[in-house]
């Protein structure tokens, strides 16, 4: 055994082992208080990093999920319109289907029917002008190439373009100035255009249906995925408390044990003085 006065090895080694244990032991402290495992870059550098990712990914698609039930909302006030339009329509087609009834019509019936059917010719123009989400137009012709952003990222797959064309009755080919029913002729005319206006907007609720049929498994796969993704990152930033708390427990005792070996070994060099006569 070397003793020295000037130079305490013992000393020395025992104090870089406590501050060693010092430097761990609040590791696990800030771990244990916040709850995670990766704080910082200083914490774990790749860890970070990957982390940071993965939130984005998370956040992004709960945005995301809100994203598509505001667009699904969008398109079910267009459905709802367009199903209006088809009741109108329908009702118009008995009209016309009952002014073309040329023998059992006269002058008065036929300028009762006209005057409906021009009623309901104004109430499809009406909805398809007023037909909105906020200052949106739906059903006017203008909504088309729109974009519902359904994904984390800006990508074309992660994404959903709708078009819905337009729906007045100039576009449908049953306007004021196109069909009417005022004698039993132009009330069968005007049962072709009525029921090729019935399918052109039963086309186009259908195709909206099927946008909206594909939101909808869009959301609940960005919600599998909003959930996995968190579970991922929070394995990888989260602490584990069990394991914490018993590599604290261990650092305490070594702690406790460093502190005393650090006395002992200050006091080693007192012995120097039992060696003077």
């Amino acid at each position: 055994m070397s003793l020295s006065v000037n130079t305490n090895i013992s000393a020395i080694e025992a104090y870089n082992n406590l501050n060693a244990t010092n430097n761990a032991m609040q590791t696990t402290i800030n771990q244990l208080s916040s709850g995670l495992q990766i704080q910082t870059a200083a914490n774990n550098a790749a860890g970070y990093v990957i982390s940071q990712g993965l939130q984005t990914q998370a956040n992004g698609l709960g945005v995301a999920i809100n994203n598509g039930q505001d667009a699904n909302s969008v398109l079910q006030i267009a459905t709802g319109a367009m199903n209006q339009q088809i009741s109108i329509l329908q009702t118009m087609n008995q009209l016309a289907t009952q002014a073309a009834n040329a023998g059992a019509s006269n002058s008065n019936s036929l300028n009762a029917d006209q005057q409906e059917f021009a009623a309901l010719q104004n109430q499809l123009d009406q909805i398809a002008n007023s037909t909105s989400f906020g200052s949106q137009q739906l059903l006017n012709g203008s909504f088309v190439g729109e974009s519902f952003q359904i994904g984390a990222y800006a990508s074309s797959v992660d994404q959903v373009v709708v078009s819905i064309g337009a729906l007045t009755t100039g576009a449908l080919g049953v306007g004021t100035g196109t069909v009417s029913i005022g004698t039993s002729t132009a009330a069968l005319s005007a049962m072709v255009a009525v029921q090729s206006a019935i399918s052109t907007v039963a086309s186009a609720e259908a195709n909206v249906g099927a946008v909206q049929n594909q939101i909808q498994a869009i959301i609940a796969n960005d919600t599998v995925s909003q959930q996995n993704v968190t579970a991922a990152n929070s394995t990888l930033v989260d602490t584990n408390m069990a394991q914490a708390m018993t590599t604290f427990s261990s650092q305490q005792v070594l702690m406790q044990a460093g502190v005393a070996m650090l006395s002992q070994a200050q006091a080693l060099p007192q012995l120097i003085l039992k060696l003077i006569p």
